[in-house]
């Protein structure tokens, strides 16, 4: 049998690898911020969203730039929010699906 050689994909997903890690990280954020690791979770969060902010930049997809810059911010551990109870928990599932999303639409076509 001779198999089909698959077509080279047209785009790249810069911003996948990056929020998937966020994702898990905040996915997990519940059970995390109630420990010592929830600076870790502020400090993985917030440099992801920038990371994510700047594959958007590159790819032109503008829009989710000040989304993440947000993100970004209200997850800053330098001068942290003093967020908490169940809007906060709740808040952190949500970014997780936000950081999903721009990381299967912010794509660059390969050279």
């Amino acid at each position: 049998m001779t198999q089909k050689k698959r077509a080279p994909s047209v785009y790249q997903r810069n911003a996948l690898a990056p929020s998937l890690i966020a994702a898990a990280v905040l996915f997990l954020a519940p059970v995390l911020l109630t420990t010592s690791w929830s600076t870790v979770v502020l400090f993985v969060t917030s440099i992801l969203a920038i990371i994510v902010s700047w594959f958007a930049f590159q790819a032109r997809q503008w829009w989710w730039i000040p989304v993440f810059v947000a993100v970004a911010v209200i997850w800053n551990p330098v001068l942290p929010f003093p967020f908490t109870g169940p809007v906060w928990i709740g808040v952190q599932p949500a970014a997780a699906v936000l950081f999903l999303v721009a990381g299967s639409l912010v794509k660059v076509p390969r050279p």
